[in-house]
């Protein structure tokens, strides 16, 4: 594979993130290209001792992803990094998505939950008081209140639970790329 051929997959591969990440790693890879050359190895040799760009861009990729979700804790980060890490490995898909699928539409009906007793709670809240309830007025806003702290509490818990799953996923897929590296890089 020439230098060319190289560094077009390569930026095929990171096609989607930002301009200066793809000129940057394009850059990074042109000059070990330049570095080889000057050692007296071909391009040929070059961009086999660097392996396949698409498996180079994968990587890049899921860095990117996991360097935006730490800079910028958000759901379309925490998504980009799940994403990111799930497209390191195929195998991990078929056994880590089914889980992650099952976790996320947990946390998804917790948040749901949340809505819907907030939004109780204050039904209860201002409209309690005139359908004169067992405890009198003071138990209907009483109980609102409490109904919608109470469903602040198991939001911010739902929230706090679903930030630590996408840390946890970050730590999962710094590993395993730790873990399999040595086995997918070409042995000098």
């Amino acid at each position: 594979m020439t230098r060319a051929e190289f560094v077009t997959r390569l930026k095929r591969g990171l096609a989607g993130l930002p301009a200066t990440t793809i000129a940057d790693a394009a850059a990074d890879y042109e000059a070990h290209f330049d570095d080889a050359l000057a050692a007296g190895r071909t391009e040929a040799e070059t961009a086999a001792a660097l392996g396949d760009p698409d498996r180079l861009a994968r990587e890049l990729r899921a860095e990117a992803g996991l360097k935006r979700w730490e800079e910028t804790k958000n759901p379309s980060a925490a998504a980009g990094a799940v994403f990111a890490v799930l497209g390191l490995g195929a195998i991990d898909i078929l056994i880590l998505l089914p889980i992650l699928m099952g976790v996320i539409g947990a946390l998804f009906g917790f948040f749901m939950a949340g809505i819907g007793i907030f939004v109780a709670g204050g039904f209860v809240f201002s409209a309690g008081p005139f359908m004169d309830p067992p405890g009198g007025p003071a138990f209907a806003i009483l109980g609102g209140i409490g109904l919608m702290a109470a469903a602040t509490a198991l939001s911010a818990v739902t929230g706090l639970v679903t930030v630590g799953l996408v840390n946890l996923l970050v730590w999962y897929g710094r590993l395993h790329y730790r873990l399999l590296k040595p086995a997918i890089e070409p042995q000098a």
